[in-house]
């Protein structure tokens, strides 16, 4: 498997979006989309626009499969391996929550929160598509044109500077987590409020 990663990562702006295609659909992918981005931008920074669309045009089109196969069987699934309570509680928190919990992951590599989970949830529970692929589409954008830019800039010394600054990513990304949560709270309370007031 890692020979046949190897071998797309020669064939450049196409090789890349397969290896993002295939992290897309939740396949297990050596080193992924970000390191094969990581590395191609760095020897072809004037293609940083091309890279970009590719990574994002091919994590796209793999989340949305993974999505709609999720809907489709996911939700037995959840069913099956998500029925204790303590799985209820995280059901409900995501029905509230969900579009938080996609985002984050997706715009920051984060280990204790796979993306994956969160996109078989979204489909199984009904996300509706359009703001899932909204929120997918806003998320890898960032992320991808970040990690070619920084490519294309810093050369070699990018993953060097991303190694010193993973610290400061992590703490960037509680900070956005806490932020968008406390957005979404707000948003609820407001909505709350104006079903309550007499009219």
């Amino acid at each position: 498997m890692k020979r046949f990663f190897d071998w797309l990562k020669t064939l450049g702006p196409l090789g890349l979006f397969g290896i993002a295609l295939v992290d897309g659909l939740g396949i297990p992918n050596p080193g992924g989309t970000d390191i094969a981005l990581l590395a191609l931008s760095i020897a072809q920074p004037e293609r940083l626009v091309l890279l970009t669309f590719c990574a994002v045009a091919g994590s796209l089109i793999g989340s949305m499969i993974f999505f709609w196969g999720a809907r489709k069987g996911g939700e037995a699934y959840l069913e099956k391996r998500a029925a204790g309570p303590r799985a209820m509680r995280f059901r409900r928190w995501f029905l509230r929550y969900g579009l938080v919990t996609v985002f984050i992951p997706a715009v920051l590599p984060i280990p204790f929160l796979p993306l994956k989970v969160f996109v078989l949830s979204a489909g199984a529970l009904r996300i509706r598509p359009l703001a899932f692929f909204g929120v997918m589409a806003a998320a890898r954008t960032l992320r991808y044109s970040g990690l070619a830019f920084l490519g294309s800039q810093l050369g070699s010394d990018a993953p060097g500077w991303l190694n010193q600054h993973k610290w400061h990513l992590a703490g960037f990304s509680v900070f956005l987590f806490w932020f968008l949560y406390l957005m979404v709270k707000f948003a609820d309370r407001e909505r709350r409020i104006r079903i309550v007031e007499p009219r």
